[in-house]
């Protein structure tokens, strides 16, 4: 099926404005002849072709993106051949490894300097270049709040990592190895050859963590082109699909083909039920709540777990699963799984995608191709994969992701005949990630198998940013006792490479007076999965008490601003239950249209 859409006309392109306006020759005249000083032509920026702009996340401070910087060159070819005419220009450096505090700072910083560029310059439509973890969100909230056709095309996961015959997925070896190194089975040398084993070309994480995560969430949403989300980046596909995404975006521009077309509350649905059968990344719905709030769409953490949670984990993709991106590409990717879902009647499959088609026809006859890597929906990994949204006395809101719960976890914790689902311990709380290195290891803590660890002072105003250090191992005594998992709880977050079912993005956070910042080391918790409720097992004047006492002394406390951007995120930043959105900007809709930007001269 494909959807009949009014056509636009050369008149009515929005880069006319700048280019070929009568009534301002002027204004017209400046904006053209720079553009003429590096070899373009009249004939190019006046004869009405679509302008084409390309956000480029390559850098060399973003290595899982580098290969944009030449992967373009095919999209330029493509959008060249369809009639339009490329503008590349960067999109602030997103790299969720090396940057500090956090990645996570960027992600709005670069969303806004999108949609300055989107909205300020002569473009008609835009292909959104994606990867690392952040850079795909930042750009769908840039999209989805100017609203001119837009695609994405994601740079692909990096080929398998190889230790031997051992896979090694990136990310996850790293959690793995930190283990290792604290028992003291390997050396630092090896510590960091093994983890080096995970990153053998371009591309981004090849486990079924943040980056494959919203790239294949993109292509849910229908915001890319079929197929083309787990593409590895070396594979000659990738240069292939670059190319066609090039071509499509000029094609989207004359049906007028816009992110509000698209991003509709049934494709949101789809994203989070296609999320749960990959069992994709804990940091999936703090991005995809942000893009919907972008494109008006309300979406909340209890949609989460009321569409998602009972969807079961088809993808055996490390964390969750044994394989790696190379599988499950070859097994028939994003497609063989909605293929299922919708067989299954868990997919709008009228929903409108980039290609003008709707997602039923987009995977149809996509079936999975190794039904060891893609399961069927009758023989899945896991049967309820999704998230739990949890709730009490300590935060409005917490996730829990269950299709990570390890076998030995929910042995330990989850299985008592008296009460299932459940289970009871003592909190030893930790105020940030330099805390917890600090005083982990300390015998004075006492922790044993039962503790519980929290982490605060992680989320978007305490860190800031929100921090991937929830995921907190346990002391080095307990490792080599052969005790590797505690549970953990915190106001952060934790990479979408762990397998750890922390108790993740709990908000209010502390560092804004959520109860987290009145827990002790010592406290007791009931966790209690069945009932979906985290409660501190105090009485409410005694946290009435500690509350008079926290406010008395100032209130929670944490490190000062370090730059600008740092203050004015903090002030502005919504909880992680809301996205990690700026106060107001989601207000900000459809600007290109409603709002053009004013004459400059």
């Amino acid at each position: 099926m494909t959807t009949q859409r009014p056509r636009m006309t050369s008149d009515r392109l929005r880069s006319r404005d700048w280019f070929d306006n009568p009534e301002h020759p002027g204004t017209t005249a400046l904006c053209i002849e720079r553009y003429m000083n590096y070899g373009m032509t009249l004939e190019e920026l006046t004869s009405g072709r679509p302008i084409i702009g390309i956000a480029q996340s390559g850098s060399d401070l973003t290595p899982c993106n580098r290969h944009h910087v030449e992967l373009v060159k095919r999209v330029k070819d493509g959008i060249r051949a369809a009639g339009g005419v490329p503008f590349e220009f960067p999109l602030h450096p997103i790299h969720e490894n090396v940057r500090r505090p956090t990645a996570a700072l960027d992600r709005n910083l670069a969303y806004l300097g999108l949609v300055e560029v989107l909205h300020g310059y002569p473009l008609d439509g835009v292909v959104l270049t994606t990867g690392c973890d952040k850079t795909t969100p930042a750009c769908l909230m840039a999209a989805a709040t100017v609203n001119i056709p837009a695609i994405v095309l994601s740079g692909g996961p990096m080929l398998n990592g190889w230790h031997g015959a051992e896979r090694v997925g990136s990310g996850t070896i790293v959690w793995e190895m930190r283990k290792r190194l604290a028992a003291g089975d390997i050396d630092y040398p090896e510590f960091l050859s093994r983890i080096a084993d995970s990153a053998p070309s371009v591309g981004h994480c090849n486990t079924m963590g943040t980056a494959s995560t919203m790239n294949s969430m993109a292509e849910a949403l229908g915001m890319s082109l079929p197929g083309s989300a787990m593409i590895p980046g070396p594979y000659k596909e990738r240069a292939m699909v670059a190319y066609q995404t090039g071509e499509r975006v000029v094609d989207m521009v004359w049906e007028d083909l816009r992110p509000s077309d698209i991003l509709t509350r049934e494709a949101f649905e789809n994203a989070i039920v296609t999320c749960s059968a990959l069992g994709g990344s804990s940091n999936a719905p703090v991005h995809v709540n942000a893009i919907a709030r972008h494109a008006g769409v309300a979406l909340d953490n209890d949609d989460w777990q009321r569409l998602g949670h009972a969807v079961p984990l088809l993808a055996n993709v490390m964390p969750a699963g044994a394989y790696l991106g190379e599988e499950f590409h070859r097994a028939g990717g994003v497609p063989a799984v909605i293929a299922e879902l919708l067989a299954n009647g868990l997919i709008h499959g009228h929903a409108l995608t980039a290609n003008g088609r709707c997602l039923a026809d987009n995977v149809a006859g996509r079936e999975t191709q190794d039904a060891e890597v893609i399961r069927r929906f009758d023989n899945p990994l896991v049967k309820k994969a999704g998230f739990l949204n949890l709730k009490g006395n300590l935060f409005d809101s917490a996730l829990m992701k269950t299709s990570v719960i390890s076998a030995d976890f929910r042995q330990r914790f989850l299985e008592d005949p008296d009460d299932p689902e459940a289970f009871e311990g003592k909190v030893v709380v930790f105020d940030g990630s330099e805390d917890y290195h600090a005083r982990i290891d300390d015998p004075a803590l006492g922790i044993d198998e039962r503790t519980i660890l929290v982490m605060r002072g992680a989320g978007p105003v305490g860190h800031p940013g929100g921090a991937e250090v929830v995921n907190m191992q346990p002391p080095a005594a307990l490792i080599r006792q052969g005790i590797e998992s505690l549970p953990c709880l915190g106001d952060g977050r934790q990479s979408g490479t762990s397998g750890s079912p922390s108790i993740l993005n709990a908000s209010p956070e502390a560092a804004t007076g959520g109860p987290l910042a009145l827990l002790e080391t010592g406290d007791r918790l009931r966790v209690d999965l069945g009932r979906c409720e985290v409660t501190l097992q105090m009485d409410e004047n005694e946290l009435a008490k500690r509350r008079e006492r926290l406010e008395a002394a100032g209130g929670y406390d944490f490190p000062a601003h370090q730059t600008p951007w740092q203050e004015i995120q903090r002030t502005l930043v919504e909880p992680l239950a809301d996205g990690m959105t700026l106060r107001g900007a989601p207000g900000y809709r459809d600007v290109a249209r409603l709002s053009p930007p004013r004459d400059n001269h």
